[in-house]
C-alpha cells in the first residue's frame, strides 16, 4: 500500500513538472527575444552602416552607368531602330 501512494504522489507531481518547464522554456524565450530587441535597438558598432559610404558608392555606381551609356549609346540606338523597323502595323 506504501507503494500504491508513493505512485500516486509522483503522478500528481509530473503535471507540476511539466508546468515548471513549460514556464522555464517561455521566460528564456522571452528573454532572448528582448535581447534582441534591444540589440536591434542601440548597435555595438556605430560605425556599421555609415551613411557617407552608401552615398559613395550610389555616386560611383551612377558615374559607371553613365560612362557606359555613352560608350554604348550609338550601338542601343541602332538596335532599337531595328527593332522597330520589323514591327508591322
Amino acid at each position: 500500500m506504501a507503494q500504491r501512494q508513493s505512485r500516486h504522489r509522483d503522478s500528481t507531481r509530473e503535471p507540476v513538472e511539466a508546468w515548471k518547464t513549460v514556464v522555464a522554456v517561455a521566460a528564456g524565450w522571452w528573454y532572448r527575444l528582448v535581447q534582441q530587441f534591444k540589440a536591434a535597438a542601440a548597435p555595438a558598432d556605430r560605425e556599421r552602416g555609415d551613411v557617407p559610404g552608401w552615398v559613395m558608392i550610389t555616386l560611383m555606381s551612377a558615374v559607371l552607368v553613365a560612362g557606359l551609356l555613352v560608350v554604348v549609346q550609338p550601338a542601343l540606338e541602332r538596335l532599337f531602330d531595328s527593332a522597330m523597323e520589323q514591327v508591322q502595323p
